[in-house]
């Protein structure tokens, strides 16, 4: 049973970062990723409501988010964005390299999160690679190329 506070829907205190996203042109049924953002922090109240928004306008409204619980700073349940309200999950056994957001709709969109702490030109590169419609890479495959 949810305690009062997990119930509790955060509003973040300002308006939406323009989040580090990279999306693939298009869906296809062969690729692992549907691409990449790279946070800049592991705020999930700063960072989580610029993703929601810009996956929104190309997906649909966002109703979901599944997280790795030990990669971020705190766990928040519900969080409000743009109008409506977002649930999270914390998982343990989410790939900390993974976030999957599921849409209104049942779309479901996994992506490539680069640690905040990556160099540009490294995140860039990984940016691309998860996006590219060629991949067949999982998201620790790209983070740390054998």
């Amino acid at each position: 049973m949810l305690t009062p506070a997990q119930r509790a829907i955060v509003v973040p205190p300002g308006p939406p970062s323009s989040p580090r996203l990279e999306l693939a042109e298009s869906r296809t049924d062969r690729s692992v990723l549907d691409g990449a953002w790279w946070p800049r922090s592991t705020d999930p109240v700063a960072e989580l409501p610029g993703l929601v928004v810009a996956l929104a306008a190309r997906y649909g409204p966002v109703h979901r988010l599944m997280l790795n619980a030990d990669a971020w700073d705190t766990r928040v349940r519900r969080l409000a964005v743009d109008g409506g309200v977002v649930r999270i999950g914390w998982f343990s056994t989410v790939d900390p390299s993974v976030v999957v957001a599921t849409t209104d709709r049942g779309t479901q969109i996994d992506l490539l999160v680069v640690p905040p702490a990556t160099g540009e030109d490294d995140a860039k590169a990984m940016m691309a690679a998860a996006a590219a419609p060629t991949n067949r890479l999982r998201a620790p495959a790209i983070l740390h190329p054998a």
